[in-house]
């Protein structure tokens, strides 16, 4: 046995994540995709984003998750293990390609064209979990994203909740709809039912507008009432909302000196909350974690580049001046 061998299975978990994680191609300049020969080629993917974030924030993550046996694939296991992201239990197959997202920008308006049906992750199924990896965490963090990729994946996505809540790891379930990837009639109905498997339930309230069907922030809220764990509500009117059985609490943004690329801001605030909780915050200071982070994302281009150190974001709380030189 190797010592990066020995050192893997040594390595436990504070927090377990998995789904898709897509090679990512942008145009080098403004013109769009159907104009522009030169492309960036990065990767990207609600997960994988979630636990570079946890990871830099200083805590133990592990993702995994099916990729091609292809260059992307091996890119794309390179560059999170070099994160310092556990992902011991990541596969690469030849049964599929690795998933492929194109990205452009045109009149300040973002566009997204997906290349996965038929991906790699998209055969992932309830039996290639491995228990024992999945109990050794504190946190469980799936999204809807994986539910909407197959029938398999979403019965492994199913599968991770239960072999969680078995082993008494608590669950975090960000809905993260994705409308061109299934409809809404068919998100609505897997995306509420795993809401009521969550211990923290993660939606923004553009999504929970389109999940219950209503402008109504009372009628939201009561329905929200109803599920059994704690709702964190992104995207409110300059607050995040943490929502329980008796009450709500706001918890007002940062406000951010210039937004350069909203892309991760969710993934980022995620990553903030659940570092947040690591670090046995309350859910209110958890929260601001969480916002803060999103803020700082926002301020950076990439999905998950932007995304601070522990050391940077201890920089920021106590306003200490950068030096250039």
């Amino acid at each position: 046995m190797n010592r990066s061998t020995q050192q893997e299975q040594m390595f436990v978990p504070e927090i377990v994540t998995f789904g898709e994680t897509m090679a990512l191609m942008l145009p080098e300049d403004v013109k769009g995709i159907e104009y522009s020969s030169h492309f960036q080629s990065l990767f990207g993917g609600a997960e994988s984003n979630v636990a570079i974030g946890v990871a830099r924030l200083g805590h133990r993550v592990g993702w995994f998750g099916r990729l091609g046996k292809d260059p992307l694939g091996r890119m794309i296991v390179k560059k999170i293990r070099g994160e310092g992201v556990d992902v011991s239990r990541a596969e690469l197959t030849t049964e599929a390609p690795t998933g492929l997202m194109l990205r452009e920008i045109i009149s300040g308006k973002t566009s997204v064209y997906y290349y996965r049906k038929g991906s790699a992750a998209s055969l992932m199924k309830p039996e290639q979990l491995d228990e024992s990896y999945i109990s050794q965490a504190q946190y469980l963090h799936v999204t809807g994203i994986t539910m909407a990729l197959s029938e398999s994946a979403r019965e492994t996505l199913k599968e991770s909740v239960r072999l969680a809540k078995k082993n008494g790891v608590k669950v975090c379930f960000d809905p993260n709809l994705r409308l061109k990837l299934w409809s809404l009639e068919e998100a609505r109905g897997a995306l509420l039912e795993m809401a009521q498997e969550a211990d923290y339930f993660l939606p923004g309230l553009d999504e929970l507008k389109l999940l219950y069907a209503t402008e109504s922030f009372d009628e939201i809220i009561g329905k929200l009432r109803e599920l059994p764990g704690v709702s964190i509500v992104k995207g409110g009117e300059d607050v995040t909302y943490i929502v329980d059985k008796t009450s709500v609490t706001e918890v007002p943004y940062f406000k951010a000196e210039r937004i350069v690329d909203t892309v991760g801001a969710g993934d980022g605030f995620c990553a903030g909350f659940i570092a947040g909780l690591l670090k046995n915050y309350s859910l209110a200071e958890a929260v601001r974690l969480g916002n803060l982070i999103g803020c700082m994302v926002v301020q950076n281009e990439g999905d998950w580049e932007g995304i601070p150190t522990w050391e940077q974001v201890e920089a920021f709380l106590n306003n200490e001046k950068h030096v250039e030189r």
